[in-house]
C-alpha cells in the first residue's frame, strides 16, 4: 500500500522530477545503445548530471511556477 497519494496535480513538483528523471535515463540508454565502448570515468560523471541536473531544474520550476 503506498505512504502517500497521487500527485492531484500533472504540475506537482516530485512527479514532474520523476517524469524528467525517467526521460533522461531513457534518452541516455538509448544514446548508450548507440555507441560501442564501455563507460569511462568521464562517461559516467556525465551521465550523473544528465540525470541529476534536468531532474533537479524541473523540480523547482514546477515548485515555483505550479
Amino acid at each position: 500500500m503506498p505512504s502517500r497519494d497521487p500527485p492531484s496535480q500533472w504540475t506537482d513538483p516530485e512527479y514532474v522530477s520523476t517524469v524528467v528523471g525517467v526521460l533522461a535515463t531513457g534518452a541516455l540508454i538509448f544514446y548508450s545503445s548507440l555507441t560501442q565502448s564501455g563507460p569511462t570515468v568521464d562517461e559516467i560523471a556525465f551521465v550523473i548530471l544528465a540525470i541529476t541536473v534536468p531532474t533537479t531544474v524541473a523540480y523547482e520550476l514546477a515548485r515555483r511556477f505550479g
